[in-house]
Parts: structure tokens; sequence; C-alpha cells
């Protein structure tokens, strides 16, 4: 296969998105963690402070999705750049890593994604019981 200087920056676009989607969700996060802190200040309930430690790990996961992407499309340039320098087959090489680390950044997303719905599905739960309780 042959590799050229435009083949790693056909992922600029997709990292650079993809990162800004990742930060969009961190400041959601860190909006949602704030305000759970200070009810949690007011109430002292567990149902809070589990829903904080939820978001704990979810941050985690954001953190080191972020972490990916950047190494993912550092990768990229540096391939830019060892292609530019004229060696192929260690460009090869470089643009597969940023590949799997793109891999590692999109499976780390999933897995939050995952978190985030089991946490809105025990909401829902939630809600359901105490809607049925005040029939």
């Amino acid at each position: 296969m042959e590799i050229t200087l435009t083949t790693p920056a056909l992922l600029f676009p997709a990292i650079s998105l993809l990162l800004l989607a990742y930060t969009n969700r961190f400041l959601a996060l860190a909006g949602l963690i704030r305000s759970l802190k200070q009810r949690y200040a007011t109430t002292q309930s567990h149902i809070v402070y589990g829903q904080i430690e939820n978001l704990r790990t979810r941050l985690l996961l954001i953190r080191n999705m972020q972490a990916f992407g950047i190494a993912s499309i550092f990768g990229c340039v540096f391939c830019m750049f060892v292609l530019f320098a004229g060696y192929e087959t260690i460009g090869k090489y470089v643009f597969g890593l940023s590949l799997l680390l793109l891999l590692i950044s999109l499976a780390l997303a999933l897995r939050e994604i995952q978190i985030s719905v089991n946490a809105l599905t025990l909401e829902l739960n939630d809600l359901e019981e105490s809607a049925e309780n005040s029939r």
C-alpha cells in the first residue's frame, strides 16, 4: 500500500470533530457535577452521591478519550513529517499507530456512552418506582 502526505491529513477533520464532541461532553459533565455537589451538600442523599461517583468514572473515560484522540492527531502530524522526510515505511507504521490510537479513543467513547445510558436507565426506574408508590 502506498501512503502519501495527504493520507494522514484525511483524518484531521474527523479527529477534530471528535475532540470537539468529547470537550462538549466534558463541559456538560463538569456543570452537572457542580450542581450535584451543591445538591448533595444540602440533602446528603446517597443517590446523589452515587450519581457523582458515576460521573467521576465518566469524567476519567472522557479524559482518556481526549488523550488518545490527541495522541492520534499527533501521530498523524508526525506521520506527515516522516513521509515528508522520505521514510515511507516508518510513515506507514506511524499512521497505523495513529489509527490504533483513534480506535482506542472510540472504544472508550462507546464505554462512556454505555455508562451514561445505564445511569439514565437507573434514573428512569427510580422515577417509575416513585410514580407507582404514589398511586
